[in-house]
């Protein structure tokens, strides 16, 4: 499903990957924590392609960087720091939909769930909603879609304690999906995640089961 094999990625000189090796099975679901800086963001985009790296990275055995389309197309994903989009909402929401072979009322409907009401802001645009709105909207178009990959970089940053609770029910709905989610705190996607890997200074230095978590698709 997901593979990195000793993948290395620097900036000026400084090593922000060094070496990475992990292998995700269908339905395994990986909480990546660590430090600011440990490299955890920087691993997502080597995932999405957006970051060009030596070593190996694999989805469903394609390259994210050479074959981005196609696995953008499988992959839904939260990013750390909302984009600084000009669009409106209802622009956004459309557009989001069309990329993904979603509609925007399945969009609207995951919103909803969150507390977010679409039609509300529709013409208003995404720069100027609140950071717990842009948060909410971004998850509703990740999970408002069939994504058999879902990567989420802190999604319940700037969420209001009732979002966050309904965002992890949703997430524990969808037993079959393939799952890494970076997070400060392990205690809230404890009882979510069946695998814990942790980074310090570009490196895996822990990877093990969870056995608090759901149950691992990908084992035997």
């Amino acid at each position: 499903m997901i593979e990195l094999k000793q993948v290395v990625k620097t900036f000026r000189r400084a090593r922000v990957l060094d070496g990475i090796d992990l292998n995700l099975a269908p339905g395994e679901r990986v909480a990546l924590i660590g430090s600011n800086g440990a490299g955890k963001t920087t691993l997502i985009r080597c995932l999405l392609g957006e970051y060009d790296c030596s070593g190996e990275v694999r989805i469903d055995g394609l390259d994210p960087r050479r074959q981005r389309t196609t696995v953008l197309g499988r992959i839904g994903f939260v990013p750390q720091l909302p984009p600084p989009l000009k669009m409106p909402v209802g622009q956004l929401v459309e557009f989001a939909a069309a990329l993904t072979g979603s509609t925007p009322e399945r969009i609207a409907a995951v919103a909803a769930q969150l507390g977010l009401d679409i039609a509300a802001v529709r013409a208003r645009q995404f720069v100027r909603l609140s950071g717990g709105m842009q948060q909410k909207l971004l998850i509703s178009i990740a999970l408002g879609r069939d994504a058999h990959v879902l990567i989420m970089d802190e999604p319940a940053a700037n969420l209001d304690p009732e979002a966050r609770k309904m965002l992890f029910e949703m997430l524990a709905a969808r037993p079959e999906v393939t799952m890494i989610i970076s997070c400060h705190r392990l205690d809230e996607v404890s009882s979510l995640v069946n695998r814990i890997v942790e980074m310090d200074m570009g490196r895996i230095v822990l990877d093990r089961k969870n056995g608090h978590g759901a149950p691992n698709a990908g084992e035997n």
